[in-house]
C-alpha cells in the first residue's frame, strides 16, 4: 500500500514539473527551420499573421541574402537543417530541384495560384508567392548637387555624367543583383548584354552584397543611384526619403519570391502546414501590402506601383536564368570583381 501511494505521488509530481517545464503534450509545439530572403521588416509583419493562425508550431527563422542561402543550403546537402525555404528567388528553387534538394508538395489551395507562379511538375517543387522587379532609386538632393539628370533606363546609366554614383548588388549574393543581369543578358543578346554591363562597371561606385542596400544608401545620401528592386524604393519614400523610383524604361527585370518543403521535411506535418499557411488568402493579403502582384488574383496593387506589371517587366526565363547561372556568375566575377 505504501510503495503504491509512492508511486501516484511519483507520477503526480512528474506531471506537475512537465507542465512547468511546457512539456506536456498539450503545450508541446512543432519545430519548423525556415530558410528565407524575405526583408526584416516584412518577416515581422508576416509572422505575426503566422503566431496567430499556426500557434502549434514554433517557427526557427533563419535570414540571409539569397546567394548565401543558396551557398548554406547546397553545403548542406547531406546534413540538411531547413524543412522550409520561404521567399527565395525561382531561379534558385530551380537549382535546388535539380539538384535533388526539394521534396515536391502540393500545399492546399494550390488551384488558386496562377500557372505562372509555380512549377510546372505535379506535384509542385515550388510554388510562387509574389513577383518583385528592377527598378532604379535616385537621390534627388545628391542628383541636384551633381548636375545628375534623371534616368530614365538602363541606356542612361552608362553616361559619364553618372561615373562614380552608381550601386548595384552582387549578383553572386543577390537574388535582385543576380534578376538584374539575366534580364539585360536576355533581353540584349549574351554579346552586347557583355558590352553593355562593362560600360556600366566604368560608372559604378560599388557592389553591394545585398540587394535592398543600395537603395537604402542612396536613400540616405551616400549614393546618386542605387539599383534595387520597387519595394524597398516605395518604402523609403513612404520614409520620407529625398528619393524617386525609376522603373526602366526598356524593361524591368522581375523575380518572383517562391516557398518549397525540403527533403529533410518530407515527413514533417508542421513544415507542410507552414506552406499551406503561405499560401492562403491571409498570406497573400500580407504579401500584396508590398508587392505589384501576388499569386492569386485579385488583390489590390499598392499605391505608386504599375497596375498592369506585365507591361513594365521583361520576360524572364527562369530555365534559362537557373541553368546559366553558374557560368554567368563566373563571367562576372572574372570581368568586374577586381
Amino acid at each position: 500500500m505504501q510503495s503504491s501511494r509512492h508511486r501516484i505521488a511519483a507520477i503526480i509530481v512528474a506531471a506537475a514539473a512537465a507542465l512547468a517545464l511546457g512539456v506536456g503534450t498539450s503545450a508541446a509545439k512543432d519545430t519548423v527551420v525556415i530558410y528565407t530572403a524575405l526583408e526584416n521588416e516584412q518577416i515581422t509583419d508576416y509572422m505575426k499573421f503566422v503566431n496567430k493562425s499556426l500557434p502549434n508550431i514554433e517557427v526557427k527563422m533563419l535570414r540571409f541574402s539569397t546567394g548565401d542561402i543558396s551557398a548554406r543550403f547546397m553545403a548542406e546537402k547531406d546534413n540538411m537543417q531547413a524543412d522550409v525555404i520561404w521567399g527565395v528567388a525561382a531561379t534558385n528553387m530551380l537549382i535546388f530541384k535539380n539538384a535533388g534538394l526539394l521534396e515536391p508538395y502540393a500545399p492546399k489551395g494550390l488551384e488558386r495560384i496562377q500557372p505562372l507562379f509555380r512549377d510546372k511538375a505535379n506535384p509542385p517543387s515550388w510554388v510562387g508567392i509574389d513577383i518583385y522587379m528592377s527598378a532604379f532609386c535616385v537621390n534627388t538632393e545628391v542628383a541636384k548637387k551633381h548636375n545628375l539628370p534623371m534616368p530614365t533606363g538602363w541606356a542612361d546609366l552608362t553616361k559619364p555624367v553618372y561615373k562614380g554614383h552608381v550601386v548595384m548588388p552582387n549578383p553572386a549574393s543577390s537574388g535582385t543583383g543576380y534578376l538584374s543581369v539575366a534580364s539585360i543578358l536576355q533581353r540584349m543578346g549574351e554579346a552586347e548584354g557583355w558590352k553593355y554591363l562593362d560600360a556600366l562597371h566604368k560608372n559604378m561606385a560599388e557592389y553591394t552584397k545585398s540587394g535592398s542596400k543600395p537603395c537604402k544608401d542612396a536613400a540616405a545620401g551616400e549614393r546618386g543611384i542605387g539599383l534595387s528592386f520597387e519595394y524597398v524604393a516605395q518604402a523609403m519614400k513612404k520614409q520620407g526619403s529625398p528619393v524617386e523610383m525609376v522603373i526602366p524604361k526598356e524593361g524591368a527585370g522581375y523575380e518572383m519570391e517562391a516557398n518549397a518543403l525540403t527533403r529533410k521535411a518530407r515527413t514533417n506535418a508542421a513544415a507542410k502546414q507552414f506552406l499551406d499557411w503561405a499560401i492562403s488568402d491571409e498570406a497573400m493579403g500580407a504579401y500584396a501590402k508590398y508587392w505589384a502582384a501576388v499569386a492569386v488574383a485579385g488583390f489590390p496593387v499598392p499605391e505608386g506601383l504599375p497596375k498592369d506589371i506585365s507591361k513594365v517587366v521583361y520576360p524572364n526565363d527562369f530555365d534559362w536564368s537557373a541553368k546559366n547561372r553558374d557560368r554567368i556568375l563566373a563571367e562576372w566575377q572574372k570581368r568586374y570583381a577586381k
